[in-house]
């Protein structure tokens, strides 16, 4: 039960995070606010994309797994 909840869980962190990532590229790509521009003219750069993917990755595999385990409940409520 519990190795089936953790990979229920995973797979859902997994799947928010490549969602995050893909976001980061989409902004980087179409360069929305200079960010590629800015990033590009930075000594630190590496940084600089190491916390917008950072960031946003935590953020969507947070959001993925909290959506996940909210729908948890509904196969038992039926």
């Amino acid at each position: 039960m519990q190795t089936t909840l953790l990979l229920f869980l995973a797979k859902h962190l997994v799947c928010g995070a490549m969602g995050g990532a893909s976001l980061g590229l989409g902004l980087l790509a179409l360069d929305v606010g200079s960010l590629r521009t800015l990033l590009g003219a930075s000594d630190d750069w590496l940084i600089g994309a190491f916390m917008l993917f950072f960031g946003l990755m935590v953020t969507f595999g947070g959001v993925a797994v909290a959506a996940g385990v909210m729908t948890l409940g509904r196969a038992s409520d039926e």
